[in-house]
């Protein structure tokens, strides 16, 4: 049984399952709702797999109308909604319950405006990540943010966890490269904020909007800042014979003042797991950076060679820069398909900690230690660059007692980062596995702040009412909201 607890469904709203979803089918196209209890399966979870529960009913709607529409019915029948996008968060922020309504994105999916000569994208949001860049291809543009997900993540996603990616080191996270968007309220109310021009005035809400997880609105549109793509790139592949060395490579090339595109880290469990699936050519150690630098040839062989000049310090086992863009390919599908390789190993739960870069070497240790305490194994791989850390604790969900195992392993691991001085979540959001964590970095009076601003976009607690805050810390607001006329 897992330790997160989610509320007891209103049994109210469960008996009222055929007005709400008459209610909604006299208003949107009957093909965008699914209401069989076996159809609403396949929405019953997240990437977060270990909890599963069938909402009410989905909504896929094809238009920002069409989810104002949505949202509007649920607002006046008092049904929780929650946003979801491809599914695939990895902190439980769209795990639905049962007496709630899911809206997803998924079918929005038209690109609306390419201005490059202001270097901004306007597009629907459940366009994926990697999409944007490909429709810029032809332009010479790129759209910078680039989960490990990209293949399948949205814009609507990545704008609810402001996910960041490998070269976020460089070009910075989603709330760096989101210049505005459309968004619908809990009450159905059309919004936009920001655009294609810098310099708006007021108060930032674009950036409360960026990382809320769901929680203020519904983003349908979003205007992206793109740029032109660099004139060459080149990734190096550094091997160590220690993971806490090659922690300590990182946090020196920080120091340094290079600055690569991306700083990338895989332990030997991982590599050993991506050379079998992916077979990129990696070297058997205990642990590999994968370093990318670009700009101009001049430019990519300064910084190799600096980079090469700061590794030798730490006595590598391996120093290789790719050659041709058949060996770049090579080594970054080894990192993008890390994640599907190590499941190939067993369940796992995939965190994700950030820590002060000059922390890693100790975080690194301490991550080793906690895993032996528990008696599970723990692979390491993730954004080092930013210190966005991505352990993956293996576990054997057939097994009694394993999962509630590697849960508690896995708070430890958080807790660690936030002892640090790192925070409890990079790019994945909180949702319901950081949830019951929140006090460990947030005192009592930051949680009220952050939920009076939920409580002023939504007052109704409508809008993913059971995620980020700890249940006995959010019940009051969620209660009152139940109340609201």
């Amino acid at each position: 049984m897992s330790m997160i607890a989610m509320p007891i469904p209103d049994e109210g709203i469960i008996a009222r399952k055929s007005e709400i979803v008459a209610a909604l089918a006299a208003a949107l196209p009957a093909e965008i709702i699914i209401s069989d209890p076996e159809e609403t399966r396949a929405y019953e979870c997240d990437a977060l797999t270990a909890y599963r529960c069938p909402p009410l009913a989905v909504v896929l709607p094809r238009t920002t109308e069409e989810v104002a529409t949505a949202m509007r019915i649920c607002h006046g029948l008092r049904v929780p909604v929650i946003p979801r996008g491809a599914g695939t968060s990895l902190a439980g922020g769209a795990l639905p319950t049962a007496d709630s309504v899911v809206i997803g994105t998924m079918r929005l999916r038209e690109f609306l405006e390419i201005d490059t000569a202001n270097r901004f994208i306007r597009v629907q949001t459940g366009v994926t990540n990697l999409s944007v860049s490909a429709e810029l291809e032809a332009e010479g543009f790129f759209y910078a943010p680039d989960p490990s997900s990209q293949l399948a993540c949205t814009i609507a996603g990545n704008i609810a966890m402001n996910s960041g990616g490998a070269h976020c080191l460089k070009y910075g996270v989603t709330i760096n490269n989101l210049l505005g968007v459309r968004m619908v309220l809990s009450t159905g109310e059309i919004v936009e904020l920001g655009g294609p021009l810098l310099g708006a005035s007021g108060l930032d809400i674009l950036a409360l909007i960026c990382g809320s997880e769901g929680q203020l609105a519904i983003v349908t549109e979003a205007t992206l800042r793109i740029l032109p793509k660099p004139e060459g790139a080149r990734p190096i592949l550094i091997g160590f014979d220690s993971a806490e060395i090659a922690g300590e490579c990182v946090a020196q090339i920080i120091r340094s003042g290079v600055l690569p595109v991306a700083i990338e880290y895989m332990d030997e469990m991982c590599v050993r797991a991506v050379e079998a699936f992916a077979k990129a050519g990696y070297p058997n150690c205990a642990a590999v950076l994968i370093v990318e630098v670009e700009g101009s040839e001049a430019e990519i062989d300064d910084q190799t060679q600096r980079i090469r000049a700061i590794a030798a310090e730490f006595d590598p086992v391996e120093f290789r820069t790719s050659s041709n863009a058949a060996e770049s390919l090579a080594i970054w599908k080894g990192r993008k398909s890390a994640f599907g390789a190590m499941g190939r190993l067993g369940d796992y739960l995939c965190l994700d900690g950030t820590v002060p870069v000059s922390m890693l070497p100790y975080t690194l240790k301490r991550i080793g230690e906690l895993a032996k305490d528990y008696n599970l194994e723990v692979a390491n791989v993730f954004h080092a660059g930013d210190g966005n850390m991505h352990p993956l604790i293996l576990f054997n969900a057939n097994r009694p007692g394993e999962l509630e195992r590697a849960e508690a392993l896995g708070n430890d691991i958080l807790r660690l980062c936030v002892d640090v001085g790192g925070c409890l979540s990079g790019e994945h959001g909180v949702g319901v596995e950081k949830r019951d964590l929140m006090a460990t970095q947030f005192a009592p009076d930051d949680m009220a702040i952050q939920m009076e601003i939920k409580d002023a976009f939504d007052p109704e607690w409508l809008l993913n009412p059971a995620k980020v805050f700890p249940l006995d810390v959010s019940r009051p607001h969620r209660e009152r909201g139940a109340r609201c006329d």
